[in-house]
């Protein structure tokens, strides 16, 4: 499929025409973490990672299906050494229940903070359809020994049914330089979406239901429009839509990978490195797997700002172990220009 070229509005992509990505070799490198990878890493779906204090939080999605503990996390304090940690719920909630009879579990799970709280917004849906919805649960702290420690499910925020033209999955949470409070979310169909929130409830206000498009793969299927895992990461001025591409969820054979787009507002838009917009398919490439190595379809991304260095967290499939999904971790140099390279 052959992208056109579109002109962004404002001054999204001035002077960014035409640059690419430096080289590893023309910047200060750090070194690759992912052999360094140890522990609890597998299978690890959709990581979401935060750090509180010492201790690095991965949540990711809940692998097996159907009732029982729900939101898996594990914790870390050198990124290197990973435990599991337990979960966030005993079972489905039963509001999901009610909502989508036939979910295979919870997807996707987003940590952030804000307002004195952590936000935990998850997903639950059925495999191939886009009726779906989309929760929150709240917490003071995610060390699981303070007496503060308590998980408070907030219930619905958003859902979509097969009337709609957008899939309510993979939500991710961001504030932006104005204080306003945003969920990106999406998968398939008409591809990835925005919605302001109210900052005191952390879901759209009643009545105002306003959606923001962001990117999307221009297929004529809504079952071909292969996009999903947003998140919106903000560096410089700008803020960093990264999502994945093609298909998840087939082991070794998954051809998923990761591409990024920026803008110089949440509700976009988004361009590329090579000033095509995400609207139309386009991204710049992050994570890539050739489809013979070891590693397979590196998505369902969260980025980590750490003091002095930034990292990309993701999942890949490893052939040698069947498929496994893993958690994986590669630090991101910047070029000059504003433009990620991951050091994988």
């Amino acid at each position: 499929m052959l992208s056109r070229r579109r002109a962004l509005q404002g001054s999204l992509l001035a002077g960014v025409a035409g640059v690419l990505p430096v080289s590893a070799s023309q910047a200060q490198t750090p070194s690759p973490l992912n052999p360094q990878l140890d522990g609890d890493i597998s299978p690890v779906h959709d990581p979401s990672i935060i750090r509180e204090g010492d201790t690095y939080y991965v949540f990711s999605t809940n692998l097996g299906g159907g009732a029982g503990a729900q939101i898996p996390w594990r914790y870390s304090k050198d990124l290197r050494n990973w435990e599991k940690g337990g979960y966030v719920f005993s079972d489905l909630p039963d509001w999901a229940v009610k909502e989508i009879p036939e979910t295979g579990g919870i997807w996707a799970p987003d940590i952030s903070y804000a307002n004195g709280q952590y936000l935990l917004y998850y997903a639950c849906s059925t495999f191939g359809k886009n009726h779906s919805v989309i929760g929150l649960a709240t917490n003071s702290t995610l060390d699981p020994s303070s007496s503060n420690y308590k998980w408070v499910d907030r219930g619905l925020v958003l859902k979509s049914a097969s009337s709609d033209n957008f899939n309510a999955i993979d939500p991710n949470h961001i504030v932006d330089d104005h204080g306003l409070h945003w969920l990106t979310f999406g998968s398939f169909w008409s591809g990835i979406k925005t919605v302001q929130l109210d900052p005191q409830t952390g879901k759209p206000p009643p009545g105002n239901l306003k959606l923001y498009s962001l990117a999307r793969r221009p297929e004529q299927n809504p079952l071909l429009d292969a996009i999903e895992g947003p998140f919106v990461f903000e560096r410089a001025g700008y803020y960093y839509l990264f999502v994945s591409f093609d298909f998840c969820c087939r082991g070794a054979g998954s051809n998923y990978y990761t591409v990024v787009g920026r803008s110089r507002n949440v509700s976009g838009p988004y361009g590329d490195n090579n000033n095509y917009d995400m609207i139309d398919g386009n991204g710049m490439v992050v994570l890539k797997a050739d489809g013979y190595g070891r590693w397979r379809g590196p998505g369902g991304c969260s980025i980590l700002h750490d003091p002095g260095q930034d990292y990309i967290v993701y999942h890949a499939y490893d052939a040698r172990r069947g498929g496994a999904p893993t958690l994986r971790i590669a630090p991101l140099v910047w070029s000059k220009d504003g433009w990620p390279t991951a050091i994988v």
